[in-house]
This record gives structure tokens, C-alpha cells and sequence, in this order.
């Protein structure tokens, strides 16, 4: 049942455009902010203020190209949360940076509507330090989240994609504030967030967040749930989605 049901992503932002797209209609019933629908339920009419207005509104009609698209990012979004809350995981499910060139706002408003935090919005965000980076500073995490810090100052956070359990401690020790668990398998995520965890947030008192990334989908992202990750993140919710059939009808 739930493969046939879509969520909807729908605000005052959208409505206006539609309004603006065409002054002589006016949408008289429209789905919240998110809600959940099956096929064929009719999800918004709209009138024309006269019937000889009806020739002038038809160039603008098709309007919903925007809901199509958003609308299977937010259903992913949903649906993939439901699946990890029905697992167990009670921390934060993302998306990734990652987008549409160009379509990046649709696409995170998705995920919100969805469920799901949006995770950074751009490389500005946040420093993620990746593999090149590291090797850029003599191959050494210490210095590559050191020369972070300096540049980035205290506003801007520094994560480290590792490889290793041994990667994610030394980014900790540099004073990382997230590290990634990247690749990992399902058991390999639980042993070393558990481990990390143990060993430097209680035994140390150190503070960051684990992430866990990197080919996570709805067939296996139950087998990465535990209490020790912070952070799950995957492009799935928005990467190579489809448009959602949405039919436009006029009503004799």
C-alpha cells in the first residue's frame, strides 16, 4: 500500500505562483503543507472568474511541472523515514548536498516536507573535508581539519568523510564536529560508532556527531539502524527520481 501512496508538498509560495501565472483564477481547495494521497484523488480546482477567461488560462494550466517533481522527492523522503523509524532510529535522517544543478530549492523544500533535514545547502555551508583535502595536506586528517578550523573560523563546522575507525578518532582528536562513516557496512557502522562513542564522548568527554553515508537505500538502510549514529544521509531521496502523473481535467 505504501508504494501507492505520494506525498505532496504544497505551501502559500506555490499558490501565489499560480495566482500570479493567471490573476482571472483562483485555486479553491488545495492539500496542507504535506499530506499523503492515493491515485486519482483530486488535489486542487480552480475557477475562472468569467467563461470567456477560460481561452487566456489555458497556456498556464500546466503549471504543476514543479508539485510533479517535488512531489516524489517528498514522498521518498517520507517513505524512507518511515522505514527507519519503524527500524528503531530515532536521530535524524538527510539528504545530501548532492542536487539538481538549479533545482537545489525545490528539491531540499522536498526533503523538509518529507520528513527529512536537508542537510548542507551548499559548499558554504559547512567544510567537508574529502580525500583530496587531506592528501593537499600532506595526507594528514590533523592538519587538513587544523588548516579548516583557521580558515573557516568558529561559525563554519568541519566534517571528515573516513574510511576507517581509525580515521573517524583522529579526525575527532583534530576537533572534528562531524565525522562520516563512508562505505561502511551495516555491521562495520555499529561497531565503530559504538567504539567511537565509548571511547570519546563518555570516556573523554569529546563532542561531535556521527555520520553515516554512502549507498544507502529503502532495500538496505535498516541494517546501518543503531542508537550510536547521529546522522544518516543518502542521495537516494532525490536522485534520479521520476515526475508524478499529474492530470489536469476540466470539469463540464
Amino acid at each position: 500500500m505504501l508504494a501507492n501512496i505520494l506525498t505532496l508538498a504544497w505551501n502559500g509560495t506555490y499558490q501565489r505562483a499560480l495566482l500570479s501565472a493567471q490573476s482571472t483564477t483562483v485555486p479553491q481547495s488545495a492539500v496542507p503543507s504535506a499530506k499523503s494521497f492515493l491515485a486519482n484523488e483530486l488535489l486542487l480546482t480552480r475557477s475562472p472568474a468569467a467563461p470567456e477567461s477560460l481561452p487566456s488560462t489555458l497556456p498556464c494550466l500546466p503549471t504543476p511541472i514543479i508539485p510533479s517533481n517535488l512531489a516524489d522527492f517528498t514522498s521518498r523522503s517520507a517513505r524512507l523515514l518511515s522505514l527507519v523509524r519503524k527500524a528503531g532510529y530515532k536521530h535524524t535522517l538527510a539528504g545530501t548536498r548532492k542536487t539538481t544543478p538549479g533545482f537545489r530549492l525545490v528539491e531540499k523544500y522536498g526533503m523538509l516536507i518529507g520528513g527529512c533535514d536537508p542537510h548542507r545547502y551548499d559548499l558554504s555551508t559547512m567544510t567537508m573535508l574529502k580525500d583530496n583535502h587531506i592528501w593537499a595536506c600532506q595526507n594528514s586528517i590533523t592538519r587538513a581539519v587544523h588548516a579548516a578550523k583557521a580558515v573557516g573560523g568558529f561559525s563554519i563546522k568541519v566534517e571528515v568523510e573516513c574510511q576507517s575507525e581509525e580515521e573517524a578518532e583522529e579526525a575527532i582528536r583534530a576537533g572534528a564536529d562531524v565525522v562520516m562513516l563512508d562505505n561502511f557496512s551495516g555491521e562495520g557502522v555499529k561497531v565503530a560508532s559504538r567504539s567511537l562513542k565509548e571511547r570519546l564522548r563518555k570516556g573523554e568527554s569529546r563532542e561531535f556527531l556521527i555520520e553515516v553515508s554512502g549507498g544507502l537505500t529503502e532495500e538496505n538502510v535498516e541494517g546501518f539502524v543503531c542508537d550510536d549514529v547521529d546522522i544518516i544521509s543518502t542521495s537516494s531521496i532525490h536522485q534520479g527520481v521520476k515526475h508524478v502523473d499529474f492530470s489536469l481535467k476540466i470539469i463540464h
